[in-house]
């Protein structure tokens, strides 16, 4: 992970489409150089954030908000519950996404979670916030997942993306630079 610049700050608004809260870390960049995954506090004002990784890349988001118009989040759901071995490897992508936004927390977010009772969205909840491993919240942050770690689902959906980056002829991101 790196620090985030004021220029990758003002690049990652204009991908979004709003200021990001809470603090982030560059998790990927594409290949052009521009952030592509974000990597972001599992506390938000004092409470419980269950996305980790933020996928912030334009062309990847359209690209996966496509396939999830096409009905992909229920093909995967079907696909999960016929699959033994991917529903394992899934349950294991949840259980580390768990571990490792716990374990970005300080003794004191910790305790503080306890205080408030919270700690169970950031101890039990999988990738997004989500209680029953066999669906699916939302591809893109499976996909934004494979890109950082370990994702089944997120990997599956990569595969059938015929490109993870702009063409070098149209980069969406170049165009923030003159902001």
């Amino acid at each position: 992970m790196e620090p985030v610049s004021l220029e990758d700050q003002r690049i990652i608004t204009c991908q979004l489409g709003r200021q990001t809260r809470g603090s982030i870390e560059i998790a990927v960049r594409c290949q052009y150089g521009y952030p592509q995954v974000v990597r972001v506090c599992p506390l938000l004002e004092g409470q419980p954030f269950p996305t980790l990784f933020w996928l912030t890349c334009l062309f990847l988001c359209r690209a996966v908000s496509q396939l999830e118009s096409a009905g992909w989040i229920g093909q995967i759901e079907r696909l999960l519950h016929r699959d033994g071995d991917l529903k394992r490897r899934m349950n294991k992508a949840h259980r580390a996404y768990i571990r490792e936004r716990y374990e970005l927390l300080s003794v004191e977010d910790r305790t503080d979670l306890v205080d408030v009772a919270a700690s169970r969205t950031l101890l039990e909840k999988g990738i997004g916030g989500i209680s029953d491993f066999r669906h699916v919240k939302c591809l893109h942050l499976h996909v934004a997942h494979a890109l950082v770690r370990t994702n089944p689902v997120g990997e599956i959906v990569l595969r059938h993306l015929p490109k993870h980056t702009c063409p070098s002829t149209n980069v969406v991101c170049s165009s923030y630079k003159a902001l």
